[in-house]
């Protein structure tokens, strides 16, 4: 991570809620899918959100790529509020801030060769506007991803998963991005084939100098990529620290249950399995107190009748649990 302590990103009390609409035996109601979300990311640094399926990563994600509106609170690119970019202002945004899509398959055009895919970006931006030259950019957008001039004619369909989420990559870097958004990026591909992606993630961030918002539910994927990770529980951020320490010293019990489902090589040093029970409840109707103490095994009284404290646990590192001690900060600590 660079040692600017500007930050390229920074998120503040970000929200988003969806009117629920009404009908015959229900009133109008609101969603609240992300609730006064905070963080940074900083210049070359990769940021790791991670949580269960439906707890707004995907969502905030979007948001800051403006291809959701925020409902309240601000996103701020390199200063500028990203909320009220006008249209002008928002196109080159996103030739700063690009995303690669979770589902290789449903990202492409079936009816678009892979070039035609690759140097869209490059026109809709407006960046090349030379046939002959956007045709040169896509061969070396190819080989940035290890794929030879040969894939260029061909459609979708003619490629495996692992090539194609490898041409998203190659159309998200094609305007030479400062920002990408990776929406779990592996989840749909062979195990196989997933450690060649996150290498191949993990070279063009060193290459290109890319900062980034990872999106993952695998803590062990996070934790080989990320600098830092941000646990998202029912759209709140509940710890949040340097990758190794949330990986090794976890402070809140849903992050712990998390890395427990982490496959260990070493049965020495594998952990006891802990499966939450019950589903992750409505955020139409989210719990008093703290949200996640209907499926966890340290819930106390306390923690139905108050939100929990903040808890600094180390330098960068905080969490926001009753049952957590709170540890004494040294001087540059609690910066997000």
């Amino acid at each position: 991570m660079s040692s600017n302590p500007t930050p390229l990103i920074e998120v503040t009390d970000l929200g988003k809620r969806f009117d629920l609409g009404s009908g015959l035996f229900n009133r109008r109601g609101t969603l609240g899918v992300v609730n006064s979300v905070s963080f940074n990311i900083y210049p070359g640094e990769v940021l790791g959100l991670a949580g269960e399926s439906g707890s707004g990563k995907t969502t905030i994600g979007r948001m800051i790529l403006r291809l959701l509106d925020a409902t309240s609170g601000s996103i701020k690119f390199d200063g500028a509020e990203v909320t009220t970019l006008g249209s002008r202002a928002l196109k080159a945004f996103r030739a700063q801030a690009q995303i690669i899509f979770q589902d290789p398959y449903g990202s492409l055009d079936p009816n678009r060769t892979i070039g035609q895919a690759i140097e869209e970006p490059l026109q809709a931006l407006g960046l090349i506007t030379d046939r002959r030259k956007r045709r040169a950019k896509v061969i070396e957008l190819l080989d940035q991803v290890a794929l030879s001039e040969r894939y260029i004619d061909r459609y979708p369909s003619a490629l495996s998963g692992g090539q194609r989420q490898r041409v998203g990559i190659a159309r998200a870097i094609a305007a030479q991005p400062r920002f990408i958004v990776a929406d779990e990026p592996v989840s749909a591909l062979d195990v196989s084939i997933q450690a060649q992606i996150i290498n191949l993630l993990a070279e063009l961030r060193q290459s290109l100098s890319l900062s980034m918002l990872f999106i993952s539910h695998d803590l062990a994927v996070l934790n080989h990529l990320a600098d830092r990770i941000a646990v998202l529980y029912l759209g709140r951020i509940v710890e949040i620290g340097p990758a190794h320490q949330i990986c090794a010293n976890p402070g809140h019990p849903y992050t712990i249950a998390l890395l427990s489902a982490v496959p260990n090589p070493d049965p020495d040093q594998a952990s006891t399995r802990i499966v939450l029970e019950g589903d992750l409840p409505s955020a139409a109707a989210p719990p008093s107190g703290c949200v996640f103490r209907t499926r966890c095994w340290k819930a106390t009284a306390i923690c139905s009748e108050a939100v929990p404290p903040v808890v600094h646990l180390a330098d960068r590192h905080w969490t926001t649990c009753h049952h957590v001690l709170n540890k004494p900060l040294s001087e540059g600590e609690g910066n997000a």
